[in-house]
């Protein structure tokens, strides 16, 4: 078998596990920076690799070199009888899912096997990396086959979640994605990270801001806690939420203020009096400090952001 999954984590709780394989990761966050329709696998990989060096998670090279082996291990497949996505419900992880997916429906199979590893057995479930290796082996009988459905919901998904239009995922979730069941969820979630027609912030954004009105400055590991708890499921990691807030801090008109923006848990964290009017809706932060900001194949880029989310319809406006 070839395990596919999306991080070191869960990796390390396979190679533990009974069993039997080679495991590779494929991590790349693409709920952050670009992730256009219509590239050549060569300009994706670089379009990405650009994004992570300049974001911080990886020099050029060693991205390139990253999401190289991806692809390279990807396209490996006839070596093996059967491939496995242990992949869960979070948005991270369904758009791993739903690329690979689509890539693998434009291959020829030659009679290797496709699953998809799912853990129906276990309340409050957070992800995949939480489980033992024994918890993770008591899955190998319950994987499910990938099929013709799979497929087609991926494919959908994948042209979706890259379309230049955001409306696109609204069409998407309204169809029946029940053969993947948790990407019409993670989709929606993205779709609340455009910002609002209210005041110009994301969900996340509108969550921190929320927080620190209310509770006062915070240490910023706590700030990621208090917001983590405001989400239905675990929504992103603590770099892209660090990178999240310093945006709020380095703008024309600070919403944030910390006090050790370097240090990767920001230190203190507080409110500022413009980011008061901002979470109380008398300023508009587009307005305040445009946005150069990409979420899935849409770039939005100026001081008035052309697609935003109505918390009050639910709907991209």
């Amino acid at each position: 078998m070839l395990h596919i999954t999306d991080g070191d984590s869960v990796a390390g709780t396979l190679r533990e596990s009974a069993i039997a394989g080679t495991v590779s990761t494929y991590g790349d966050l693409m709920y952050e920076g670009p992730a256009p329709g219509g590239l050549e696998a060569e300009a994706w990989r670089e379009t990405r690799a650009r994004f992570m060096a300049e974001a911080g998670y990886a020099a050029l090279e060693e991205a390139r070199q990253y999401l190289k082996a991806c692809d390279d291990t990807l396209a490996a497949f006839p070596q093996h009888e059967e491939v496995v996505m242990w992949l869960d419900h979070r948005l991270s992880d369904q758009l791993i899912l739903i690329k690979v997916l689509d890539w693998f429906s434009r291959q020829s199979l030659r009679g290797v096997k496709l699953s998809i590893g799912l853990y129906p057995g276990r309340e409050h479930f957070v992800a995949l990396g939480e489980l033992t290796a024994d918890q993770l082996a008591s899955l190998a009988d319950t994987r499910q086959r990938v099929t013709d459905a799979h497929f087609r919901v991926a494919q959908a998904a994948w042209s979706a979640f890259t379309s230049p239009d955001p409306t696109a995922i609204e069409g998407l979730v309204e169809t029946d994605t029940s053969a993947l069941p948790f990407i019409a969820t993670a989709l929606h979630r993205h779709l609340e990270q455009f910002p609002s027609v209210d005041n110009g912030l994301s969900r996340t954004e509108r969550q921190a801001l929320s927080v620190l009105r209310d509770r006062g400055s915070l240490a910023g590991r706590r700030l990621f806690a208090a917001v983590q708890d405001m989400e239905e499921q675990i929504f992103m990691g603590n770099g892209s939420f660090y990178r999240l807030m310093a945006d709020l801090a380095s703008v024309r008109h600070p919403l944030l203020q910390m006090s050790d923006p370097l240090q990767l848990s920001l230190g203190e964290v507080t409110i500022t009096a413009e980011g008061r009017n901002v979470i109380e809706g008398r300023d508009d932060h587009i307005e305040l400090n445009g946005i150069d900001r990409w979420l899935g194949g849409v770039h939005l880029k100026g001081d008035q952001a052309a697609w935003r989310w109505d918390r009050a319809s639910a709907r991209i406006a």
